[in-house]
């Protein structure tokens, strides 16, 4: 029988999406320090934004999402996430309750010294004798965020914007990697590029969005990304952190995704949210609910997928 201990709530430390990333103040704006990030920090990120899912900060709460990244931390060797884990099952918190399941990932955290975890073994019994499947699943482990993969690969004049993108896109909540990802498919790293329809620079700026964000000089390379940038995290929270409808806006604008519910059937959208799907290698990305409402036709779009 349960005792009172798994009526409290599991170990909580701060929310920070972005603690893989250094910051500094320099001349009057926020810089990221330009730093190759370790195995430990990959399972904190991926840890937090487990977590965020978790309790549904920043993004839709989604348990199932949670539970799915707390186990490729835990496959990996984070405690945290296997002490979480342990706490999700022995309470059936959005999922279905697992005394056994519990105690399988409280043994693997409490064999690593944790000592709350081997108070809470004591409570749910013996582990499984099963290995819970997602332990034994592929798993995205190696998603670098920051996009270090795509630089290393990358041509020095493209290198020299890749790394403006990394110092600038986490003051911007943007993961470095899906703003490389759109300037790939907008611009291939051009900042004179012009579009025949007067999209300009790296980020392809129309001049109603270059105004919208205050962009100036358009073909200036960091006003120009800053203005991309602006422009992506408020995508993020008008979409609520989908990468798909994000793109589709940015390419479509996101008065065609209102309007069709989803992706436009344009053949250019389409393929422009499938390069950019490609590049990026995830469904969804955290966003700050602050920036702006979400769109209002963003249930009729959950919705349609559910059918």
């Amino acid at each position: 029988m349960m005792k009172n201990a798994l009526s409290k709530l599991p170990r909580l430390r701060p929310l920070a999406l972005w603690s893989i990333v250094l910051f500094s103040s320099w001349g009057g704006h926020v810089v990221a320090a330009d730093v190759a990030k370790s195995s430990a920090e990959r399972l904190a990120e991926l840890r937090n934004e487990a977590r965020s899912y978790e309790h549904g900060e920043g993004v839709t709460r989604n348990p199932a999402k949670a539970v799915e990244l707390y186990c490729i931390a835990a496959k990996h060797g984070d405690s945290e996430a296997q002490y979480n884990l342990g706490w999700i099952y022995a309470n059936g918190r959005g999922i279905p309750r697992d005394d056994s399941v519990a105690a399988y990932f409280f043994d693997m955290a409490a064999k690593q010294g944790d000592q709350p975890a081997r108070r809470m073994l004591a409570q749910v019994g013996e582990p499984s004798s099963k290995r819970p499947t997602c332990l034994t699943q592929l798993d995205t482990f190696d998603f670098d965020s920051n996009g270090s993969d795509i630089v290393a690969k990358a041509a020095p004049d493209h290198r020299k914007v890749m790394e403006m993108v990394m110092k600038l896109a986490p003051h911007y909540g943007v993961y470095p990697r899906l703003a490389m990802a759109v300037i790939r498919a907008e611009s291939n790293f051009n900042p004179a590029a012009v579009s025949p329809k007067n999209a300009q620079g790296l980020m392809q700026l129309i001049p109603e969005t270059a105004e919208r964000f205050n962009v100036k000089k358009p073909f200036d390379p960091e006003q120009n990304i800053r203005g991309g940038l602006a422009y992506l995290r408020w995508l993020l929270a008008y979409f609520k952190g989908d990468v798909a409808l994000v793109a589709a806006a940015y390419n479509a604008g996101e008065g065609a995704v209102n309007k069709y519910a989803g992706i436009p059937p344009y053949a250019e959208t389409q393929g422009y949210v499938k390069r950019i799907r490609e590049i990026f290698k995830r469904d969804e990305h955290p966003f700050d609910p602050s920036i702006t409402s979400p769109s209002p036709e963003y249930q009729r779009i959950a919705n349609r997928r559910l059918m």
